[in-house]
């Protein structure tokens, strides 16, 4: 496994491997931390591709300045140890000069898009998302790239992207992996404290009573909603940011689900660690969010 810092040695092997080689490239986009989820990602992309990249960046522009950039975790000699044990090719692991080079002024945003959910909570995020993304794809040019399906919205907005912009790569989406309690695997779980983990298993639950509704026939939107809403305020650690229901494509808030595939989808503070989750109501007729582009 070689480590590769610079983005020109990472676009040189890359070139190698696609035109020279004629290999299979697989990317695995993380910012570091890494957990089973991450895992099962590189799993499916070992099992698909001839070779492995896995890119580890906290990308400084998809951060508010509130938020916790600083304070996220890194350990890149426990992820790259990790990662030797997956067989993992290469470990794109650069600097942020590497990145956003001195003066770079460019930007990525899809518009629409990323203006709802997350992106309403969290101004500018998605921007970030979208950048870094491109750049990646730039520069390990992969023939697949894998993200999981805890971050429903960014996986959506990603896939325009790739349309918009004629990116070559495939998107794959693969479900959310989680804890025995059903809280999603999130980096951000380490900061829980053990009564605060205990708690957040309320927001899976919280879904689940959702979805369980849904397929005895309540479509409504709202009481949905108010269902996960009654049961999350039960928990006294708990403080909602949102709940909401999206068309699973298209991101339009719904009023009443009908045939088409919905994102139930929530960010729920517990304590001062903000955690996402979601479920798609209806995805045995067509579940467009875990579906490849």
């Amino acid at each position: 496994m070689e480590i590769i810092n610079r983005r020109k040695r990472m676009m040189s092997v890359a070139r190698r491997l696609r035109r020279e080689e004629h290999r299979t490239i697989g990317l695995v986009p993380t910012m570091g931390a890494l957990h089973e989820g991450h895992l099962s990602l590189i799993h499916e992309a070992r099992a698909l591709c001839d070779v492995v990249v896995v890119s580890v960046f906290v990308n400084p522009t998809q951060f508010g300045p509130t938020e916790d950039f600083a304070a996220y975790p890194r350990d890149l000699t426990r992820d790259s140890a990790l990662l030797a044990e997956y067989n993992v090719d290469y470990v794109f692991a650069p600097a942020a000069e590497e990145m956003y080079p001195p003066g770079a002024a460019t930007f990525v945003t899809v518009e629409g898009l990323s203006n709802e959910l997350e992106g309403a909570s969290r101004p500018g995020h998605f921007r970030g998302v979208t950048t870094v993304v491109a750049i990646l794809l730039n520069v390990v040019r992969p023939h697949f790239a894998f993200f999981g399906q805890k971050d429903a919205q960014q996986a959506i907005i990603i896939k325009q992207m790739v349309r918009d912009l004629a990116f070559e790569a495939e998107i794959v989406v693969l479900p959310i992996v989680r804890e025995q309690s059903g809280l999603a695997l999130s980096s951000r779980n380490t900061y829980l404290d053990p009564q605060q983990r205990q708690a957040a298993a309320v927001i899976n639950g919280a879904l689940l009573r959702a979805r369980a509704a849904y397929d005895d026939g309540e479509h409504n939107a709202t009481r949905l909603i108010d269902m996960v809403r009654e049961q999350i305020g039960q928990e006294p650690l708990a403080r909602i940011d949102y709940v909401s229901i999206n068309d699973a494509t298209t991101l339009e808030k719904l009023d009443k689900i009908d045939d088409q595939p919905a994102l139930l989808s929530i960010a729920v503070f517990i304590g001062k660690t903000r955690l996402i989750d979601n479920v798609v109501l209806g995805e045995s007729k067509k579940n467009v969010v875990s579906a490849n582009a």
